[in-house]
């Protein structure tokens, strides 16, 4: 079960994320910061990067995808990122963790699917975050936004 739920990435403030005594925010990529069909964020999305990374939060990108695409956006964006991370599994959120010298107890995990992001937080002992789909672009994203919706109905009252 997610720890807290957000309808979109750009929700989450340092305010807010300090409430849950979080300092560092590990983010997936793919339908969280951008749609899977582009690499382009909406204004709001580079608003809000530019207003965290000027916060007192630290910033990566954990994703699960092999793409050259996430490197080139993160280092646009001037962003920490940890590819191939093969959440749920720990590999790539123990890699940031080590990396960078974070703490897990005051770092949050946010993504777009129970079954990869908030899995892989709450097996590392992060915070987990769970966000609205940006799209749900083809069938198989959409089954599994279904097969979601059990737990995030358990989890509502965490939603903010």
């Amino acid at each position: 079960m997610p720890r807290l739920i957000v309808d979109q990435l750009t929700d989450l403030t340092p305010e807010l994320l300090g409430e849950y005594g979080i300092r560092s925010l590990f983010m997936d990529f793919d339908n969280t910061i951008v749609p899977y069909t582009t690499d382009v964020p909406t204004e709001a999305m580079d608003r809000w990067l530019t207003a965290m990374q000027e916060s007192e939060i630290f910033l990566c990108v954990v994703s699960n995808s092999r793409n050259q695409r996430v490197v080139r956006f993160c280092n646009a964006h001037g962003l920490h990122c940890v590819t191939r991370s093969r959440k749920p599994f720990q590999k790539g959120i123990r890699e940031a963790l080590t990396r960078y010298h974070l703490d897990p107890k005051t770092t949050a995990l946010v993504g777009d699917q129970i079954f990869t992001d908030v899995l892989g937080a709450n097996c590392g002992g992060l915070t987990s975050i769970l966000v609205t789909p940006i799209r749900l672009h083809n069938i198989w994203l959409k089954l599994r936004n279904v097969a979601e919706q059990p737990f995030i109905f358990l989890a509502r009252g965490r939603r903010r």
